[in-house]
């Protein structure tokens, strides 16, 4: 500012008004820390408040992120036990005319505890009792035992020594003729192979080739019906009695249970075996066919038939019977007096035919059954099934075991295998999975949200 000029002086001044505040004015030290102190805390709540805010935020998020991705309760599983129902005990058809026995050995481990007709061995079985008949002509089958066991061959082909058949061996063509008994020629001085005249007996039952035989080996049929006697005693045979060779005497009897036993020994037996499987005679300048027409039927392979007009039909017989297992069963029978011949023959057929029945496939599972269901916390949940259809082979009522195994599901998907049955009947056994019969939906978002800090989600 010039000295001297007031005026200019002046205009300073008054712009130096206009631009100072109050505080440049009047400035003071106490005021100006508390505005200070304000400020400061002005500052500081709004830090908290925004940090307030910060942290809520951060923990909604985390709590979110975890209740959205936190492991929730495994499904839990109600089961049911399964049952396995045997198949219904078989019966039987035993012949319903005279005395029967039958005894099947094989198959034993298809037998469980408990079945119908069975033991350790196998299964027997018996009609009409169990007394003493005449035997006919299934004596000749003790005959022929008899003599190979003191006249044995080497093997089934070995044709032994050869017989020469005397005058007096001639003289038993009529003398079994007019007892109405079953004969074949036999001329004075005609030789025959041991084989042969064994084949002549059993093929078509000459009953004198029978007493030939016997008298060739013993001497006399006296020393045969000795040895014969021994021998039924030595084989257990204790309720069999032999006075003669041929059975054309009807004082030759037995039981149904003894002639069972016969026919095991005789099936033994490879030359017997052999002979009795025979359909018709394989002897040079003879022919005719088995006495056994039920060779080849039901696996039938012999043995022995006999018939007398005052005490009916009898059979012994030897089967192999299929019943689907593998090896066929060793079926052994024996029917003592039936009404005749064909009705026995057909008695035995529909008894063979009863046992082959008693094998069958047992039906244990049905595809789509329910044998339990998994269940969550948020209301999904699937059953476990059958995958498929199966059946347990075993014989008549034999007892069916179920066992069962369960897991947690891994993908929660249909179809996913969660465990299995198993069905098992002696050596059979049949396996089906269980599997999921639909998806097991995963909880939605609220409830994960909503049940994130309860038990179990």
């Amino acid at each position: 500012m010039t000295s001297g000029d007031p005026q200019d002086g002046m205009t300073q001044f008054a712009d130096l008004l206009r631009t100072a505040t109050v505080d440049d004015v009047w400035e003071d030290p106490a005021v100006d820390a508390a505005r200070r102190a304000r400020r400061r805390r002005r500052r500081r709540g709004w830090l908290v408040a925004l940090l307030v805010v910060a942290l809520v935020i951060a923990a909604g998020a985390g709590y979110v992120g975890y209740a959205l991705n936190a492991p929730v309760a495994a499904p839990t599983a109600v089961t049911r036990t399964p049952v396995a129902e045997p198949g219904k005990a078989v019966t039987l058809a035993l012949p319903s005319e005279g005395a029967s026995v039958v005894t099947v050995s094989g198959g034993a481990e298809y037998f469980g505890a408990g079945a119908s007709g069975t033991d350790a061995s196998g299964i027997r079985a018996a009609s009409g009792g169990d007394d003493p008949r005449p035997l006919a002509s299934v004596t000749k089958l003790v005959t022929a035992l008899v003599v190979l066991d003191a006249k044995p061959l080497d093997d089934a082909d070995d044709p032994g020594p050869t017989l020469q058949f005397s005058r007096a061996d001639h003289a038993l063509y009529d003398e079994y003729y007019v007892q109405n008994a079953t004969i074949a020629p036999m001329p004075t001085g005609s030789r025959m192979s041991q084989r042969d005249a064994l084949e002549m007996m059993l093929v078509v039952s000459a009953s004198n080739y029978a007493a030939a035989v016997a008298r060739w080996a013993f001497g006399s049929q006296w020393a045969f019906v000795r040895a014969a006697n021994r021998w039924l005693d030595a084989h257990g045979l204790e309720d069999t009695t032999i006075v003669e060779p041929t059975g054309i005497d009807k004082r030759n009897t037995s039981t149904a249970s003894d002639l069972v036993a016969l026919g095991e020994i005789g099936m033994a037996d490879p030359t017997i075996a052999a002979i009795v499987g025979m359909r018709s005679l394989d002897v040079p300048g003879f022919s005719g066919s088995n006495t056994n027409t039920l060779l080849g039927t039901s696996g039938i392979r012999g043995l022995k038939t006999g018939t007398l007009r005052e005490s009916g039909a009898n059979l012994v017989y030897s089967s192999l019977l299929d019943v689907g297992i593998g090896d066929p069963l060793e079926v052994t029978g024996a029917v003592l007096g039936g009404g005749t011949r064909e009705s026995v023959a057909r008695s035995v057929v529909s008894l063979l035919d009863s046992i082959r029945r008693g094998f069958r496939d047992v039906p244990v599972a049905t595809r789509g059954e329910s044998y339990g269901v998994y269940s969550t916390l948020w209301g999904a949940e699937a059953r476990m099934v059958l995958a498929a259809d199966a059946a347990v082979f075993t014989w008549s009522d034999t007892p069916i075991t179920a066992t069962m195994t369960t897991a947690q599901p891994q993908t929660f998907l249909a179809g996913e295998k969660v465990g299995s049955i198993t069905w098992t009947a002696g050596v059979s056994s049949a396996t089906v999975d269980l599997v999921l019969d639909a998806d097991i939906e995963p909880p939605d978002s609220w409830w994960r949200l909503t049940h994130a800090l309860s038990p179990g989600g």
